[in-house]
């Protein structure tokens, strides 16, 4: 039943994605799916009847009833240090989605697509990852993932299982890296990207997503490097 578009949702699972993120599968009856990008808004309902509400976009797509968030810790956060260090299986809170049309993904797109990522903004692209994959076109995506050190990295070992499957998985570490990398360490650069993505010239449709200062510095690059900025599709996310 919905009450004004939000929906009960039972959470099933949790699973430690870093120190400061974790996955959550919701159970949410009704759930009439959703689309690879898509996101949704949750809302916490405190005893005394304050309410919280933040927008979380969904690592899961398809028509299932159970849905896949991760979420990563905004330090001084309302509602992102309760999902991450709080919640419980059983526990219950309220969904209201799938929501956004703009910086989604479908199976039957053509042409290759480039995913980049920073922090948690791999979320989203890992939905489309599995999508590409699931439809058999898992070799037309490319994927980079910008984080500060291995730790950090959300779905880590599921995106090190992909690659060892022939998904091309790039990696960009800023601060810190594994003893056997042999990159360079820093920030995403025109030659990191130069070298790491599909090039312009193969038309490729472009998802970046993570936090406002990386995803405006990376299309801007993007739209140096020859990329047509009706391509790049991007999105950011802010508070918790």
């Amino acid at each position: 039943m919905t009450v004004g578009g939000w929906r009960p949702a039972r959470v099933i699972e949790t699973r430690t994605q870093t120190p400061s993120a974790r996955s959550i599968r919701l159970e949410v009856p009704g759930w009439p799916g959703n689309l690879a990008g898509q996101h949704v808004d949750i809302r916490l309902t405190a005893e005394d009847g304050y309410q919280a509400v933040r927008s979380y976009s969904v690592g899961s797509y398809g028509p299932s009833e159970t849905i896949e968030l991760a979420v990563d810790e905004v330090p001084d956060g309302e509602v992102s240090p309760y999902l991450v260090r709080d919640l419980r299986t059983g526990d219950e809170l309220e969904v209201k989605g799938p929501l956004g049309q703009y910086f989604v993904w479908r199976p039957e797109s053509a042409g290759p697509v480039q995913l980049i990522a920073g922090g948690s903004g791999v979320v989203p692209l890992m939905a489309m990852a599995r999508a590409a994959a699931d439809a058999g076109t898992g070799a037309s995506v490319r994927v980079l993932y910008s984080v500060r050190n291995p730790d950090d990295a959300i779905y880590r070992d599921e995106l090190v299982l992909a690659a060892d499957a022939g998904v091309d998985v790039r990696w960009v570490y800023t601060r810190s890296a594994p003893p056997e990398w042999d990159g360079v360490v820093g920030r995403v650069d025109a030659d990191v990207l130069r070298s790491s993505i599909w090039p312009a010239d193969e038309q490729p449709a472009v998802f970046v997503c993570g936090p406002t200062g990386f995803v405006e510095h990376v299309a801007d690059i993007l739209v140096q490097l020859g990329h047509d900025p009706a391509r790049v599709r991007t999105e950011r996310f802010g508070g918790g």
